[in-house]
């Protein structure tokens, strides 16, 4: 295991068995991003970096039963919370990592990516692996339920420049990593940058 996957692992395993207590009312935030993509019935769609799998309910009611709906995490102690939670029945569950990702080039419609870009190890590399793993056309839905100034008051920090989420700093990334950025939305409430895989 890589220093970073380290990191992440020991990061996340002692906060899984409350996460979800911890923000009880996102849920209506998740819901609101994934329609955002904009699914189909039967579309094919990853959860990357799903954590306790909050994303997967809302995921599977916008493809529908004929729709395959996958969730990818590099920490096995989120994965249990998601089973624990019953998430499990709207999603495959797989612990792997994003960087390298068990799934044919191509093979999705859309990737659903909730407070992922900040635990990239190497963030243009891992952008590349999503876009490798989604059809021309496809979407991103880069999500967090919570802008990037009330983030950074709640964790006592102050926003650089060189933040990797602001606009035009994600947008170069995305662009360098096979994505095209169409939408951005930095608001308080909720950060969604959309972006489609370029062909």
């Amino acid at each position: 295991m890589t220093e970073d996957h380290t990191h992440v692992q020991e990061f996340f395993t002692p906060r899984a068995a409350d996460w979800d207590s911890r923000f009880p009312d996102d849920g209506p935030a998740y819901a609101a991003a994934v329609a955002e993509l904009g699914l189909r019935e039967g579309d094919r769609v990853l959860d990357a970096g799903c954590g306790t799998g909050r994303a997967l309910p809302p995921l599977r009611r916008s493809v529908g039963a004929s729709g395959v709906v996958v969730g990818a995490d590099l920490t096995p102690a989120m994965l249990e919370a998601a089973v624990r939670a019953g998430r499990d029945r709207d999603g495959r569950l797989l612990l792997a990592d994003v960087a390298a990702l068990p799934l044919r080039s191509g093979s999705l419609d859309a990737v659903f990516a909730a407070g992922l870009v900040a635990h990239l190890p190497d963030p243009a590399q891992n952008l590349g692996e999503l876009a490798r793993v989604v059809r021309p056309g496809g979407l991103l839905a880069l999500f967090h339920p919570i802008g990037r100034a009330a983030l950074a008051a709640r964790q006592g920090r102050t926003i650089t420049p060189d933040d990797l989420r602001a606009e035009p700093n994600l947008r170069s990334l995305l662009a360098g990593s096979g994505w095209r950025m169409t939408s951005y939305v930095d608001e308080d409430a909720r950060f969604l940058a959309m972006a489609v895989r370029e062909s």
